[in-house]
């Protein structure tokens, strides 16, 4: 006999459909189970528990009455009682599209900012008004501005995509607008380290692999220091930074998974291509196809050493250190894929770690337990480019995909509680995941070709490379370069 439901689940049907969900759910629970479980064994893994605060607010308040904390605000900027109470302040309005950098002067009272739209923009951070707005006379993305120490603000130098380093020279604003080109690089030229006090000298680097450094004093400005390769193989930079305990020190980073840290009085090419030490953690030493170095930066007193890699995590390393050295700490969380990233750390003893992500947020981490201490929605747009902590207040400036920058202080009523955390942590390690797995696929497809090839004719001819991700100066016309090999040309 047969029945006509009229396409109408029978009561038999519909139990034995809810008796097939029961299961799935079942498993799907399971599954979100051990997942959290995997999350959290990996967080924990080279983690210790939080340190007891140092910095208690009412007894050092009451000390502070009594005048026997002469240091109250130094030790407040890196209280953890301050970083858990991070909350944005404003955003400062005034570029016309993303912006890549953010820069404290040394007193703290003005912040620069540089965007895709290749202005510059000086700021009365405090007051929310812009102080000045200059063209950079980059031709393509402007990366990087600082002012340069002791100049009474009256120099920025910024680096670009172009490849090209300049110096604004802001005494003859608004009247004048007066940019200098010091060199150019073969490459985008992504960073520079500010020589500490001088208001003169400063250190470049570029995807050319060079360094050069800066002398305004000088005419011409520039002179190569080194040209970092690794068995005659140039390694395009990143990043760079001079150790703040020895001015003669500097570490690079770049297009390999390598730290070089060099003595400007020591360098030999001819004699490991002029490197003092190198660091790497020993689980990347030997992979096939390596992490880059986005980030470094060294902490107040020159004795650490942070490295952040693009699709891992970020690395502490001790300065003095032998050659070789493995890493002290390693920080977990975030996601360094999509742009250039830097590191910096937070407080005046360098406590904690701080960096943006490709999430959209910035993670704080204590330095000494490796756990994360505060985390903050820092883009709509979903990728925080660099951050710039205050040098004298426990306040902070970020960028990112935004045409905005936005000031951070800690002025909520109560510690963060951390919200999402945990998901957002999980989706960037899957991410992560998902693109190391795409880069071993590939070097599996190219060793089955490679074999084949072999096999059947003997001589293969060798595909096509993709450029690694990262290789921002992709596009970028530095034909009229007059020297590949320095880097150095006309502005």
């Amino acid at each position: 006999e047969v029945v006509e439901n009229n396409g109408e689940e029978t009561q038999e049907e519909s139990e034995g459909h809810e008796g097939c969900a029961e299961p799935r759910r079942a498993r799907g629970e399971q599954s979100h189970f051990y997942e959290n479980a995997s999350l959290d064994q990996w967080l924990s893994l080279e983690t210790s528990a939080l340190p007891r605060p140092r910095w208690q607010v009412l007894s050092r308040l009451r000390d502070r009455q009594l005048g026997s904390s002469a240091h109250f605000v130094y030790d407040a900027c890196g209280a953890r009682a301050f970083v858990q109470r991070f909350c944005l302040q404003y955003s400062l309005e005034g570029h016309a599209a993303c912006v890549n950098t953010v820069h404290f002067n040394q007193r703290g009272t003005r912040l620069a900012s540089s965007s895709e739209d290749l202005h510059v923009i000086v700021w009365d951070w405090v007051h929310q008004r812009p102080v000045l707005n200059f063209h950079s006379g980059h031709q393509y993305n402007v990366l990087q501005t600082q002012f340069l120490p002791n100049s009474n603000d009256s120099m920025l130098a910024t680096s670009g995509l172009d490849g090209r380093v300049r110096v604004a020279y802001l005494s003859a604003m608004p009247s004048t607008e007066i940019t200098k080109c010091l060199v150019r690089h073969t490459g985008a030229a992504h960073k520079l380290a500010l020589e500490p006090d001088s208001p003169s000298k400063f250190l470049t680097c570029g995807e050319d692999g060079v360094v050069f450094k800066i002398d305004l004093r000088q005419s011409p400005p520039a002179s190569k220091v080194v040209v970092t390769k690794e068995n005659e193989k140039k390694v395009g930079l990143y990043a760079i930074c001079t150790n703040p305990a020895n001015i003669y020190q500097f570490g690079v980073g770049g297009q390999d998974q390598f730290v070089r840290i060099y003595d400007q009085r020591k360098i030999d090419q001819k004699e490991n291509n002029g490197v003092l030490k190198k660091f790497c953690p020993h689980h990347l030493a030997e992979t096939n196809s390596p992490p880059y170095v986005t980030g470094l930066t060294y902490s107040h007193d020159g004795t650490e050493l942070l490295a952040s890699y693009n699709d891992d995590d970020i690395f502490l390393f001790i300065s003095s250190d032998d050659d070789g050295a493995q890493y002290k700490k390693r920080y977990k969380g975030h996601r360094n894929n999509a742009t250039v990233k830097s590191v910096h750390f937070y407080g005046p003893r360098s406590e904690f770690v701080v960096s943006g992500s490709d999430c959209g947020h910035i993670f704080f981490w204590e330095k000494s337990s490796c756990q994360i201490a505060q985390f903050l929605e820092g883009d709509d747009g979903g990728i925080v480019h660099s951050i710039d902590p205050h040098p004298n207040l426990p306040v902070m400036a970020s960028c990112g995909l935004d045409e905005e920058v936005k000031v951070w202080a800690p002025t909520a009523g109560a510690p963060t509680e951390l919200p999402g955390i945990k998901d957002v942590v999980k989706i960037n390690r899957q991410k992560g995941d998902d693109f190391n797995l795409y880069h071993a696929s590939l070097f599996d497809n190219h060793m089955l070709w490679f074999l084949t090839s072999h096999l059947t004719e003997g001589h293969p001819q060798h595909p096509e490379n993709t450029p690694r991700h990262g290789a921002s100066s992709a596009g970028v016309d530095v034909s009229d370069s007059t020297s590949e090999e320095e880097g150095q040309g006309r502005g």
